[in-house]
């Protein structure tokens, strides 16, 4: 069981737990290439450097603004990683941002500075990559959500572990394209696990045109998803209802045969559970797949439960309706 960090102050709207690890059962992973980021409302910060957590605090951070997101670097001999920590890092020296038009200016533009200074000597596949699953929590409004890559986030509830995001991977591709239905796509993304992908932090994107790898980040918008997807915009305001949390995980956890029945059961390990304690239930149960049908890969879950009902859900960051 990794090491689970849950010492942060989101109160009174939230509690955060995350913990990371290069992976379970006999065969893992050389190294994690996973990464996350926490910084909470007082400005404390938390990420992996060196695969081990390093906590910070950030100057004039404003109180009541939160960060939270999780990385997983793809790239042989290291790069992986290195790409993971250099976005990690960076998300600690980014200004906070209280629109979705602040958010997708400072990411986009610090995906291209790290493709610079990361990728200059490689291109294509050969570029080093990660994927990028963020909220920004804003003081008195709902969080909002970036998204490259293939982590994801889900809902967990009364409803079941519902995706909020949609995979950067063929699948996805092909749906765009009017190649396969919503069925198809439901089956392909979230009934096995394919290690490939469309789209990445720093790599640059395939939906753009198929046949080249463009070096910019290609925005799935409600206009250019299919109508059955288009709720799940990569970028957009995200209310958290009052009687779920949220979970940002890589792609490890449904790395399985049947990931759909594995995840099927996260809501009954959420019930009654703090955010350290579903941590720590998520790893248990993936330990447990671990002999049998798990394929290796580094393993990094986020919890975001909310505290309490808050009563005027217009000014407060908690959506108080059930769902």
């Amino acid at each position: 069981m990794p090491p689970i960090l849950s010492d942060f102050r989101f109160a009174p709207y939230f509690e955060v737990a995350v913990a990371s690890t290069v992976g379970v059962g006999p065969a893992t992973r050389l190294e994690n290439q996973d990464n996350f980021v926490v910084i909470d409302f007082d400005g404390r910060a938390c990420r992996l450097r060196d695969q081990q957590p390093v906590c910070t605090q950030v100057a004039d951070w404003p109180p009541g603004h939160g960060r939270l997101a999780v990385l997983d670097g793809m790239g042989g001999h290291g790069h992986g990683r290195e790409a993971a920590e250099a976005l990690a890092e960076a998300l600690l020296a980014m200004p906070p941002c209280d629109t979705l038009d602040e958010l997708e200016r400072q990411l986009d533009g610090l995906h291209a500075f790290l493709q610079a200074r990361l990728g200059a000597d490689a291109t294509g596949a050969g570029r080093p990559g990660t994927t990028l699953t963020l909220l920004e929590l804003r003081r008195d409004a709902a969080p909002l959500l970036y998204h490259v890559g293939d982590s994801r986030l889900y809902r967990l509830g009364a409803t079941g572990a519902t995706p909020l995001t949609v995979d950067h991977v063929p699948a996805t591709m092909a749906a765009l394209a009017g190649r396969i239905d919503e069925a198809d796509w439901w089956r392909q993304v979230h009934g096995h696990h394919a290690p490939q992908i469309a789209q990445a932090f720093i790599l640059g994107n395939a939906f753009a045109d198929p046949a080249h790898l463009s070096d910019g980040l290609y925005a799935l918008t409600p206009e250019r998803l299919p109508t059955w997807l288009a709720h799940l915009a990569d970028r957009r305001a995200l209310p958290l209802p009052a009687s779920a949390s949220w979970l940002l995980a890589t792609d490890g956890f449904w790395s399985c045969a049947d990931p759909g029945a594995f995840t099927a059961q996260w809501p009954a390990l959420a019930d009654g559970a703090d955010a350290a304690t579903l941590v720590e239930r998520l790893f248990g149960a993936i330990e447990r797949l671990a002999p049998d049908t798990l394929q290796p890969d580094n393993l990094t879950a986020l919890v975001v439960r909310p505290l309490a009902r808050h009563a005027d859900e217009t000014v407060l960051p908690l959506d108080t309706r059930e769902t």
